[in-house]
């Protein structure tokens, strides 16, 4: 009896030590693997070139957008050395299959895309061309949209502004048909030749209004509405709400008309509208510092998280660590707050974008300086960052990517296999393997 109970114990140490053996082995194969660079491309040519946005396409690849000065290189029938919209589509291992510019002679800056429902794709930007691609211009930028095919080939395209400075920086296929963009009006402009169609109510705002405008599948105006206060207010982003209502994210430097509750000069500034453009709520979120909102994203519980920078260490923000911290919130289906984090070191640090990860957490990439506290390696200068966090923000794992010069991330996506894709721009000529290209490179990253 008392040798059984033995050979029991023995075999009970013996099965305790293998499976913490064997537990150890796994986890330090997933600490090795987690973050880890697969490969890094660039493209480009002798000028400058950014990655701006990246979607996963409908074969398994992905499409970028960015824009590009350059004429030479990886970049195709360009001719002009200003900025073209630039397009490049990959196969599903990384592999460019084509890219075109599209543009004119002036100065024109892709800046997000969608893949339609037809299988082309719908691009947004700001341009200031009003030859070549483009067949009107309003006066300096305006929102350019732009339709393809599957293939890339340009099915139409139209300009959509005032005589100022009119930026769009995103957009979507809206599901009751045709496409959604926001940006920035610029309504000191608009006032004197947009006063007709905005109505008497224009005069009552000021500097930049967010600006959002719903067109149907072969472009023309269905409907568009501004909404701020009397200062600077600018929406840099807008997801779908499940109503057919859009909700865009940006900054608000106003404190009045129809924005509410503030509590510094820029802040966090989540508005929405219903399917028609009425606003049916708005808050803003942030301290006394500054705090700009680049992206939001839809989450699993029908709720939002808005990502993009803070100064503050008070009002909604409970921690800083030093300068300018990634800011990351959360909030419910009527734009309450639910929690909030940041992450970042003594340095500067900014988050670009979002997404929600398979696992329920999120990724979240930017560009961090710092190499203390949250973030625990800097290559020089800004570096690409790519922070995993937990269902509720709390930060899991997080890794620089560079090289001396300056690198900014400003878009990912999580593909199929749990891999993350991140995209930018970088002006290093000691980023991993990298033979730079010229003086900025497009940048694009596989990451385990």
């Amino acid at each position: 009896m008392i040798r059984r109970i033995l050979l029991f114990l023995v075999l009970c140490v013996v099965f305790s030590c293998a499976k913490e053996d064997a537990e150890v082995a796994f986890n330090g194969l997933d600490s090795e693997f987690v973050g880890e660079l697969v490969w890094v491309k660039n493209f480009g040519g002798s000028g400058n070139e950014s990655a701006q946005a990246i979607i996963g396409t409908n074969d398994g690849g992905f499409a970028v957008l960015g824009y590009t000065g350059s004429i030479d290189g990886d970049i195709a029938a360009k001719f002009e050395e200003e900025n073209d919209y630039w397009f490049l589509k990959f196969d599903a291992n990384g592999v460019l299959q084509w890219n075109k510019t599209y543009g004119g002679s002036m100065d024109d800056i892709g800046q997000s895309l969608v893949q339609t429902t037809d299988g082309g794709y719908a691009l947004t930007g700001y341009a200031m061309s009003s030859d070549g691609d483009a067949t009107n211009n309003q006066g300096f930028h305006d929102n350019w949209i732009l339709k393809l095919n599957a293939q890339g080939v340009l099915e139409w395209e139209s300009s959509y502004g005032f005589s100022g400075h009119d930026h769009s920086y995103d957009i979507l296929e809206a599901s009751q048909g045709g496409y959604f963009f926001t940006g920035f009006l610029d309504i000191t402009s608009a006032r004197a030749d947009g006063n007709t169609e905005k109505g008497n109510g224009l005069t009552s705002h000021g500097v930049g209004e967010f600006w959002g405008t719903k067109i149907d599948e072969n472009g023309s105006i269905q409907w568009r509405g501004y909404f701020g206060g009397t200062n600077n207010d600018r929406a840099h982003s807008v997801v779908q709400s499940n109503d057919g209502g859009f909700v865009m994210a940006g900054f608000t430097e106003s404190d009045d008309y129809d924005v509410s509750s503030t509590n510094g000069s820029y802040e966090f500034w989540v508005v929405k509208v219903d399917a028609f453009g009425n606003l049916l709520w708005e808050h803003s979120f942030g301290g006394d510092g500054i705090e700009v909102a680049y992206d939001i994203a839809k989450t699993l519980d029908d709720g939002y998280v808005v990502v993009g920078n803070t100064f503050s260490n008070n009002g909604d923000v409970l921690v800083n660590h030093g300068g300018s911290d990634v800011w990351m919130i959360k909030i419910d289906a009527e734009g309450n707050l639910v929690w909030e984090q940041t992450y970042g070191g003594s340095e500067f640090d900014l988050a670009q974008a979002v997404v929600q990860s398979k696992d329920g957490g999120f990724y979240i990439t930017g560009n961090s300086k710092s190499d203390d506290k949250d973030s625990s390696f800097n290559y020089g200068e800004n570096d690409i960052w790519l922070v995993k966090t937990n269902s509720v923000g709390e930060l899991v794992w997080e890794k620089s990517y560079g090289g001396s010069g300056l690198d900014f991330a400003y878009d990912l996506i999580e593909n199929e296999d749990g891999s993350v894709m991140v995209v930018g721009e970088t002006a290093s000529t000691d980023f991993n393997t990298l033979t730079s290209k010229g003086n900025t490179d497009l940048v694009l990253l596989k990451i385990k």
